[in-house]
């Protein structure tokens, strides 16, 4: 059961744990509340060999995985990791706070409370070693120590602990620097490609060098996981180990497919504790599906906190334990400096992918994710037609559904979303998905520079039920307008004269899909130019350049540049990038962002979009 109530109240709770004020005797709570050891990863997904993983040498996991249990429906809410960690830290889905978009710092609500600060209530000592990549603000006193020497030893004798150990090692940074082939373990030879991906040589070596990496996090955590032992703590220590997101080659990191949301995670409960495992017998196999919105309250849930009524997710282990979900949700936004949207649902079989920004083709050119070779050899391959169908999906436009039976189409390739004997399934996980972005206020309808404005003065979690939105408006005019039929058009030149910005920019957004069919509209698209909205007016004269208004087009893209919203500025950049124009006045424009800016940083993303495109076109830039 949840509580609207933040703070806790003093109890005894049906674990038998002690829930009390932080004056308690601390050597009482040690022999009451269990530590609890959370051992992560970056950017990797299910590469084990526990997990059935023949190429995997990973025998320290495949040790823990034989004494607790695997979980084989695991899921990072977001392929990424500052939205996931977001999602972790607050219990609340990100899309729901706001935080949904990558490195974005808008503001946290004061509703929300991060579950450090409910442990640290009852007496844990909290450290995290070290990353912390919340999305958001976060307290200084979050944790009593987050740095590369935080550690549970620090802690006073008799108290119990929470601590995270990250470790970067599979990062995807690593596989930026080349190893030579000589000096990897694993044979690029014997990789094994999943279907999407092209037969090149750096394709090969990336797998293979990743590999590596893997092996490597792997005796991380055995060294880990012995200093646990060591310490004499092991028999009083609840172990959690996960991958942060998917990854993480191309079309995995960033993704919302199985390859960029599905996660390792195995949960380790010694004897002590046995009450709270998920299964009598360890080294089961846990088939329920968890993700990490799961997270906080099943952290609350094994201490015996009541778990509060903001919290999204579910419990799937402890004394308030749920039964297992139907689905689990997952989410994409602006990935770097790339505009995109996706939601998708996975059930015990299939997944379901409604992708809301269908004229952008997967394969953007993301800077970073461009720093690794395999990428720029798929695009090559594919540019030199050597690509299959398959291969070639990457580089072209998103159908704006796709339905998979993951079950038996691991690698999710085979698109069911048009076929009629999959209908009902199509239907009910439709449903499904409109149902959960409802039920949890999903800010991401809102177009991020009209996001940036609103958190100038609130959050986006207390904006979005305060009343001063109607999100199903603008989910109806989402889904209306994105689904490319003709037939729709009326309603959509409806939403153009909307008084909410939200949905005059799904309205523009399906003129623009509709493209020669919505020729007719060129007159309200026209009228767009002078909206009050940076994100309608670049979407307008993307439309509009295609209708073969360029020099209008053109025009209210300068405009957009000159505006003092970063993220109304980037959007422009994507169009500029995406029609391909390169006048003299455009490159000005753009080189002018460059020059106004106090911080020509490519942190920031609108810069980066500027520094790319100012190479693109052979510009050089004066220093």
């Amino acid at each position: 059961m949840k509580t609207s109530n933040s703070k806790l109240i003093l109890a005894i709770s049906t674990t038998g744990f002690l829930i009390s004020g932080a004056s308690c005797n601390q050597a009482e709570k040690s022999q009451e509340l269990p530590n609890i050891l959370w051992i992560t990863s970056e950017d990797n997904s299910p590469f084990l060999a526990c997990y059935g993983d023949s190429f995997a040498v990973t025998p320290n996991l495949d040790k823990l995985a034989s004494e607790g249990y695997i979980y084989t429906h695991a899921y990072a809410n977001a392929p990424v990791s500052a939205p996931a960690r977001n999602t972790i830290i607050t219990g609340v889905y990100a899309n729901s706070g706001g935080n949904q978009h990558m490195r974005s710092q808008y503001q946290h609500s004061e509703q929300i409370t991060m579950y450090p600060e409910f442990l640290k209530e009852i007496g844990y000592y909290c450290t995290n070693n070290s990353k912390t990549d919340y999305n958001t603000n976060s307290s200084d006193t979050l944790w009593a120590e987050s740095s590369k020497n935080a550690h549970y030893k620090n802690r006073s004798e008799g108290q119990p602990f929470f601590a995270i150990f990250n470790h970067t090692v599979s990062h995807e940074s690593s596989i930026h620097k080349y190893t030579p082939t000589e000096d990897l373990i694993h044979d690029p030879a014997k990789v094994k490609l999943p279907p999407y991906h092209p037969d090149t040589p750096e394709m090969r070596h990336d797998w293979a060098q990743y590999y590596d990496k893997i092996t490597e996090l792997d005796t991380q955590v055995g060294e880990l996981l012995k200093e646990l032992e060591e310490s004499g703590e092991a028999e009083n220590t609840i172990i959690f180990y996960y991958g942060d997101h998917g990854g993480v080659l191309g079309r995995s990191k960033r993704f919302v497919y199985e390859s960029g949301t599905r996660v390792p995670f195995i949960v380790s409960i010694p004897e002590k504790y046995k009450h709270l495992r998920p299964a009598k017998k360890v080294g089961t196999e846990i088939n329920r599906l968890i993700s990490f919105v799961d997270l906080a309250p099943t952290l609350l849930s094994l201490t015996g906190i009541e778990i509060p009524d903001f919290m999204q997710g579910n419990a799937f282990i402890g004394n308030q334990k749920t039964e297992d979900p139907e689905y689990a949700y997952m989410f994409r936004g602006r990935m770097d400096e790339r505009y995109d949207m996706s939601r998708a649902i996975r059930d015990s079989k299939f997944r379901y992918i409604r992708n809301y920004v269908p004229y952008r083709i997967y394969g953007q050119r993301i800077e970073y994710l461009w720093r690794a070779p395999n990428v720029g050899s798929w695009e090559n391959a594919y540019l030199n037609g050597e690509c299959n169908e398959i291969q070639s999906r990457f580089w072209n436009t998103k159908p704006v559904e796709e339905l998979y039976d993951t079950e038996n189409d691991p690698w999710e390739v085979n698109n069911l979303a048009t076929n009629p004997e999959y209908g009902e399934v199509l239907e009910r996980m439709r449903k499904a998905n409109k149902d959960w972005i409802l039920s949890i206020d999903d800010t991401g309808f809102i177009p991020e520079a009209e996001l940036s404005r609103i958190s100038e003065t609130e959050s986006m979690y207390d904006y979005m039920r305060s009343g001063k939105v109607n999100l199903p408006e603008i989910v109806e005019a989402a889904e209306t307008s994105t689904m490319g039929n003709v037939e729709n058009l009326s309603s959509i030149l409806e939403y153009l004269n909307n008084k909410e910005a939200s949905v005059r920019f799904w309205g523009v957004t399906g003129l623009l899909i509709l493209g020669e069919e919505a020729r007719s509209a060129i007159p309200e698209l026209k009228n767009l130019l002078t909206d009050n909205s940076g994100d309608v007016v670049s979407l307008a004269c993307e439309a509009l350049y295609f209708l073969g208004e360029k020099d209008l087009a053109k025009k209210g893209l300068i405009t957009v540049l000159k505006s003092d919203n970063a993220y109304a500025r980037n959007r422009a950049l994507n169009t500029i990038d995406y029609i391909g124009e390169d006048s003299e006045g455009i490159i000005e424009a753009v080189h002018d962002v460059l020059r106004n800016s106090e911080n020509i940083d490519r942190k920031n993303y609108d810069i980066r979009m500027v520094w790319w495109l100012l190479e693109k076109w052979g510009v050089q830039v004066e220093s």
